[in-house]
């Protein structure tokens, strides 16, 4: 139940903060004001956010004892989120080189799993 907990929060809260950015890379123009009052708009929300990857980062630890291992799986979801964040707001679509550095992040998370 803790890796579920862990993992929700985890993608809650990673999905929100490149949701921000994403938006902010969009939408947002580049002068220094428009920025700085988007970001005070936004600061709930990555308060929020932070606790939320803070928390799936401590439930993660309860449930594997090893935080090099919670980490890299947050990592894995932050790379998928930003390659949905690519697609939702830039309109990018995957190319194969990018499904073969998913299968070895993949690989690479297994390995260090293995005892």
């Amino acid at each position: 139940m803790l890796y579920l907990i862990s993992f929700v929060l985890m993608f809650a809260g990673l999905a929100c903060i490149n949701i921000i950015f994403s938006y902010q890379s969009k939408h947002i123009d580049t002068q220094f004001w428009s920025t700085f009052k988007f970001h005070l708009w936004m600061l709930p929300l990555f308060l929020a956010a932070n606790l939320s990857v803070g928390y799936g980062v401590k439930f993660g630890m309860k449930a594997v004892s090893q935080l090099g291992y919670v980490l890299v799986i947050a990592k894995c979801i932050e790379v998928l989120i930003s390659i949905w964040m690519g697609y939702w707001f830039m309109k990018e679509v995957p190319s194969w080189k990018t499904w073969i550095g998913l299968v070895v992040i993949i690989i690479g998370v297994v390995l260090v799993k293995q005892k």
